[in-house]
C-alpha cells in the first residue's frame, strides 16, 4: 500500500507562497508569450465545436477547419469593429458643432462656478492655464504610451489568431498530452478536469457574448428614447466595455456623458448616467448572475482580487483573462485531493458543505464551548 507523506502546515503555505510568487513572476515575464496563448485558449475552446461542424458535415480537413472557422471569428470581429468606425468617422465629420457644443457647455459651466463660488472666469483661465504645461506633458507621455499599447495590441492580434490555429489543429495531441503526464490511475480525473474546463469556458464565453449583447440592446433603447446622437455606436461600445468586470461600465459612462453633453444639454446628461446606472443595476443582479456568474462558480473577493492582480500584472488583458482564470483554477482545485480547501476558499458560500455550515454557525452562537487551557493539560 501506497504511503502518503504529510508535511507540516507552514511547511505547505510555504510551497503554495512561493508557488504564487513563482507564477507570477514567469507571468509578468512572459506576458508576451503567455498572454496571445491564452487568449488563443479560450478561443479556440469557443471555436472547437465549429470546427468539428465543419469537418463533418463537409468533410474539410482538420487544417482547413481551423483555418475557416478562426477566419470566420475574425470576420465577425471585424464587421463590429467597422460598424463602430463607420459610427465614429461620422462623429469626426462632425467634429466643429461637437467642438462648438463643447466650448458653449465649458462656458456655461464657467458661468455657473462664478455665480455659486464667486471665482472670476479670468482666475479660472489663469488656473487651467497654469496647468496646461504639466497636462501638455503627461498628454504627450500618454500618447506615446497609447501608441505602444496599439502596437502591443496588434502583436497580441497576430499571435493569438496563429495560437488558435495551431490549438485547433493539434488539439487532440494536446489532450493525448496531458492524460500521459500522469499516472494511469489518474487518468480519469484528467480527462474529466479537461471536459469539465471545456465546457466551462464554452459556456462562459457564450454568456459573455449574450451579456454583450443584451447590454447593447438594453442601452441602444434607452439612448433612442432620450434622443442621444451616436446612439448605436454608444450602445455598441457600452457592451463591448461591459466585458470589463466593474471599471467598464464607469468607462461607458465617461464615454457616454462627453458625447452627451457635447451633442445635447446638460438636463440630458443626467438622464444618461440614470439610465445607464439602471442598466448597469439590471445587468449586475439578473442577467451576470444568471448568464454568467452561474458558469464561473467563484466568489466575488476572489474576483475582484484577481482583477487587481491580472491589472497588475497585464493591463486590461490580464483582467479579460481574470475570471476564466479563476474558473479553471477551481475547477483544478475541486478535482486534486490536496488542493481542495484552495478550491472552497475560490467557490461561493452557497456551495459549501451544509454540515460545516452547521458546525460554524453553532461555534459562532457560542453553542460550540472550546476547551480551556486548564481543560487540556
Amino acid at each position: 500500500m501506497e504511503k502518503t507523506r504529510s508535511y507540516p502546515f507552514y511547511i505547505k503555505i510555504s510551497c503554495v507562497l512561493i508557488s504564487l510568487i513563482l507564477l507570477i513572476c514567469i507571468g509578468i515575464i512572459g506576458e508576451s508569450i503567455i498572454v496571445p496563448l491564452f487568449l488563443a485558449m479560450l478561443i479556440s475552446t469557443l471555436l472547437i465545436p465549429l470546427s468539428v461542424f465543419m469537418e463533418r458535415r463537409f468533410h474539410f480537413s482538420r487544417s482547413l477547419s481551423a483555418i475557416s472557422s478562426t477566419l470566420l471569428f475574425l470576420a465577425v470581429v471585424v464587421g463590429i469593429l467597422f460598424v463602430v468606425g463607420a459610427q465614429m468617422s461620422r462623429l469626426t465629420q462632425e467634429w466643429p458643432a461637437f467642438e462648438e457644443q463643447l466650448v458653449s457647455g465649458v462656458h456655461s459651466i464657467q458661468l455657473w462656478v462664478q455665480d455659486t463660488f464667486g471665482i472670476q472666469q479670468s482666475k479660472q483661465l489663469d488656473f487651467i492655464t497654469e496647468h496646461a504645461a504639466s497636462s501638455l506633458s503627461t498628454g504627450t507621455d500618454l500618447l506615446a504610451k497609447t501608441l505602444s499599447s496599439i502596437s502591443t495590441m496588434l502583436m497580441y492580434l497576430v499571435f493569438t489568431v496563429i495560437y488558435t490555429i495551431f490549438l485547433l489543429i493539434y488539439r487532440r495531441h494536446l489532450v493525448k498530452f496531458l492524460v500521459i503526464c500522469f499516472k494511469h490511475k489518474h487518468k480519469n480525473t484528467v480527462v474529466k478536469i479537461i471536459v469539465e474546463i471545456q465546457t466551462m469556458v464554452k459556456k462562459y464565453l457564450i454568456g459573455l457574448l449574450l451579456q454583450m449583447i443584451l447590454v447593447t440592446i438594453m442601452t441602444f433603447i434607452a439612448y433612442t428614447i432620450l434622443g442621444i446622437k451616436y446612439n448605436f455606436m454608444l450602445a455598441i461600445i457600452t457592451g463591448l466595455l461591459n466585458v470589463l468586470p466593474y471599471i467598464g461600465i464607469f468607462m461607458a459612462m465617461l464615454i457616454g456623458v462627453l458625447i452627451t453633453f457635447a451633442t445635447t444639454s446638460a438636463s440630458h446628461v443626467v438622464l444618461v448616467l440614470i439610465a445607464l446606472v439602471i442598466i448597469h443595476a439590471i445587468d449586475g443582479n439578473i442577467i451576470m448572475p444568471k448568464i454568467v456568474g452561474s458558469k464561473v462558480k467563484v466568489n466575488s473577493l476572489v474576483v475582484v482580487i484577481g482583477l487587481v492582480i491580472g491589472h497588475m500584472m497585464w493591463g486590461i488583458s490580464g483582467m479579460l483573462l481574470a475570471i476564466p482564470t479563476l474558473a479553471i483554477a477551481k475547477i483544478v482545485f475541486d478535482r486534486v485531493d490536496g488542493m481542495r480547501a484552495w478550491g472552497f476558499l475560490l467557490g461561493e458560500e452557497e456551495n459549501e458543505n451544509p454540515m460545516l455550515n452547521f458546525s460554524i454557525s453553532k461555534m459562532l452562537k457560542g453553542k460550540h464551548k472550546f476547551p480551556d487551557k486548564d481543560d487540556v493539560n
